[in-house]
């Protein structure tokens, strides 16, 4: 039986982990989280790692709140970054592969069309960084790693598509950013990915979201469409939604990752947005 220690559990990745797998009699899942195992800490990480030996570590750990990582640098720093190095020392050891999710936000989103993994990164913000640093700690410190750049992920808990929703129990009208663009990525697609590598050696690094591209204003558009709920979407530029709504960190206009290796060396396709935004939709009308 093949054991896989999931971090960052109670998360909207970890949800859709366990539930993906769920029945797979030839797997164990030991599940961890901020409340019973310290990412940060590499003597807690390798104490576990030595006694439980799994075959593999899917990293869904994160501190993901970009305006909150601007002025909580350490402790972006501690989840983002010396979490994913711990984890990568740890696997090397215990000869366990590493599935350590990444993001959009390694790039300044300035570039015309979409990112692919060979190009050169550049984050406008300390989570962007904290971000960076781990891909480029878990590269240098294990062999047996897949890398996965997602962006725009929406699950079982706190995102876009469910605050849409929220808005809409109160308000006939919502101003959207619609001068950045990216992808919505459920976490069933990104999950379904993580499985098309998890049991094989193509290691290193890939974009892993749904296919096609719309503007935050759009996606707004399509979840009301589907929720059956008339709310005017007033498209609005970044520009104009912080002079009401001020950010600390800068968000990447195109966050657009083009899915080239895993097209090019795995042969998995993930859904496109709508198709996939959909199919979450039905869970929660």
């Amino acid at each position: 039986m093949k054991k896989i220690l999931i971090t960052g559990c109670n998360g909207q990745l970890g949800r859709a982990v366990n539930l993906f797998y769920t029945g797979r009699t030839d797997l164990e899942f030991i599940n961890t989280d901020v409340d019973n195992l310290n990412i940060a800490d590499i003597d807690t990480v390798m104490e576990l790692m030595r006694k439980t030996k799994p075959y593999a570590i899917i990293n869904c750990a994160a501190y993901t709140a970009v305006d909150a990582c601007e002025t909580n640098r350490d402790l972006a720093f501690k989840v983002n970054t010396l979490g994913a190095r711990n984890l990568a020392i740890a696997a090397q050891e215990t000869k366990a592969k590493l599935v350590h999710i990444s993001t959009d936000y390694v790039f300044d989103g300035t570039k015309q069309g979409a990112y692919y993994e060979t190009d050169p990164t550049g984050p406008a913000s300390v989570y962007g960084r904290t971000k960076e640093a781990a891909e480029k700690l878990v590269k240098e410190l294990c062999n047996r790693f897949f890398i996965l750049r997602t962006a725009w992920l929406y699950g079982d808990g706190k995102n876009f598509a469910r605050t849409m929703l929220r808005i809409a129990e109160s308000s006939d009208k919502v101003r959207v950013v619609c001068d950045q663009i990216g992808t919505p990525t459920s976490t069933l697609e990104l999950v379904k990915g993580i499985d098309s590598l998890l049991f094989s050696d193509n290691y290193g690094l890939f974009h892993a979201t749904c296919e096609g591209q719309c503007s935050w204003a759009d996606f707004a558009e399509k979840v009301f469409a589907l929720a059956g709920k008339e709310v005017a979407v007033e498209a609005v530029t970044t520009a104009q939604y912080l002079t009401d709504y001020p950010q600390q960190a800068a968000r990447p206009a195109n966050s657009v990752l083009e899915n080239y290796m895993f097209k090019m060396t795995n042969g998995f396709s993930f859904a496109g947005w709508e198709e996939a935004i959909e199919e979450y939709m039905k869970t929660m009308i």
